[in-house]
């Protein structure tokens, strides 16, 4: 089965949302820079009110390694996803702690898919240059390197997540700017519009997009 990440979760209200409309896991933004922020104490209050069949990620960028390790800790994460240029030894090392979505870009996927294979606690994620930004990817011109068991993101929306599953046939497919009503706030009728257009494009691969 393929399961459903929504991210961008910005509070308690949408955690709930979004568990009960059928997602998987929810991501929490901690990188300072994100329209998405959250804190560590509301993902934490977020993860304990969807409980622990839902998986909770927590989403960085650009910060140190000790920053990861405590905010993961005080969110009560269950999972860590990594983006931008990170050393081997800081992914590893993390992944000691927490199982690791190595985010790589369209453009390094084919090598960093090959670095990261077989490797235990990482599993790749590819997501656009400018993650959170609602443009998709060229799935068709990707299929030849994407690997098996790695997650998908990348301007995924009810309208389009049913094309993206028929070509790449991800094991995770990841959705923000689609889902929501302004950035950070989600919207009911997207999330479940998602959740609904991955479940019957599982059942029925051939099955259209659902409309905007």
């Amino acid at each position: 089965m393929i399961r459903i990440k929504v991210c961008g979760t910005t509070s308690v209200h949408d955690a709930v949302l979004s568990a009960e409309a059928g997602a998987d896991a929810l991501g929490f933004i901690f990188a300072p820079i994100s329209k998405r922020l959250v804190t560590p104490q509301v993902a934490r209050e977020a993860g304990l009110s969807v409980g622990p069949l839902v998986a909770r990620l927590g989403v960085f960028l650009h910060q140190g390694l000790d920053d990861v390790l405590r905010t993961a800790e005080a969110a009560r994460v269950s999972a860590v996803q990594l983006h931008g240029p990170l050393s081997r030894a800081f992914i590893e090392h993390v992944a000691g702690y927490y199982p690791v979505l190595r985010v790589v870009s369209p453009a390094d996927l084919a090598v960093q898919a090959g670095v990261w294979s077989g490797v235990p606690g990482v599993t790749v994620m590819l997501d656009a240059p400018e993650p959170g930004g609602g443009v998709p990817l060229d799935w068709a011109a990707l299929r030849p390197h994407f690997p098996r068991g790695a997650w998908l993101a990348g301007g995924l929306g009810p309208a389009n997540v049913a094309a993206a599953i028929r070509e790449l046939k991800p094991a995770v497919v990841d959705a923000v700017s689609r889902l929501e009503a302004v950035p950070g706030v989600k919207d009911a009728d997207a999330v479940q519009a998602f959740v609904a257009a991955v479940r019957a494009a599982e059942h029925h691969p051939e099955t259209e997009s659902y409309p905007q």
